[in-house]
């Protein structure tokens, strides 16, 4: 199966007051299809632990063109895209019932050794799967999946302090990805997010959060426009750059960018 493909409806644990999907739901669900096609492919959690390795994600970037509604039925999708350097390129879409795209995101995975903690080539767990050239989720050229330039180390205001709790934390035993997702939303006001139509979110996960750490959350208006302009809001509403750092050391955990439209 070069592209896995999943029907549902969007349920009520998965909308906000507007009645429409929120982020970190969209987040939730591109996961749960990575893991599932993953499977299918036979590079999915068990046959990668047998190597004693794992899959960890780096990056992601998701534009919510239009927010699906409460009830609606849409098809889940997501394929591989190939290597890149040290990253497996995977992307995403959420279409509606016309087949029209509403939801588009691309991500790039490691592969880790699980007692190293290093990442290897992706070549090896790659190099049976489809490459689905120029089935592009998101606009532009694969390799430019790299950090928007807002996502550079900055000077950010402090927000708040969290610390990583059981609900927060994933098989592998860190703080889930989606989990940064929901702790980003919390740090906007709701009004923001509600009245939101589009949203763009592009993060960075540069080191795993385990259970037990003190996260210091950073959060600022962003300065700097979009990098991929074709699959953003065309006029932001509001936009702003976040930084999660241990508490103990200040190392940065995650860099993220979110921008909402009307």
């Amino acid at each position: 199966m070069d592209i896995f493909s999943e029907k549902l409806k969007v349920r009520f644990a998965d909308i906000d007051a507007s009645d429409t999907l929120t982020i970190a739901a969209t987040f939730d669900c591109f996961q749960e299809a990575a893991i599932s096609h993953a499977e299918i492919l036979g590079v999915g959690r068990d046959a990668m632990k047998t190597g004693g390795q794992v899959w960890v994600l780096s990056r992601l970037s998701v534009f919510m063109e239009r927010r699906p509604r409460f009830g609606e039925p849409v098809t889940v999708r997501s394929w591989p895209r190939g290597p890149n350097r040290l990253f497996a390129i995977r992307d995403y879409d959420i279409r509606d019932e016309k087949d029209a795209p509403v939801v588009r995101g691309r991500s790039a995975w490691l592969i880790l050794d699980m007692e190293k903690r290093r990442p290897l080539r992706p070549q090896q767990a790659t190099e049976r799967l489809p490459k689905n050239e120029g089935i592009d989720s998101l606009p532009g050229p694969v390799p430019g999946n790299e950090p928007p330039p807002g996502l550079a180390a900055a000077s950010l205001p402090p927000a708040v302090s969290r610390r990583v709790c059981y609900s927060d934390i994933d098989y592998n035993g860190h703080m889930n990805n989606t989990r940064y997702i929901q702790w980003m939303q919390d740090l906007v006001e709701n009004s923001v997010l509600e009245n939101a139509r589009q949203i763009r979110v592009d993060i960075n996960y540069l080191a795993e959060a385990r259970y037990g750490e003190t996260l210091d959350l950073f959060m600022g208006n962003c300065q700097t426009p979009c990098a991929d302009t074709a699959g953003a809001p065309p006029a932001a509403a509001a936009a702003f750059a976040i930084e999660g750092r241990r508490a103990e050391n200040g190392a940065a955990v995650f860099r993220a960018e979110l921008r909402t439209g009307a």
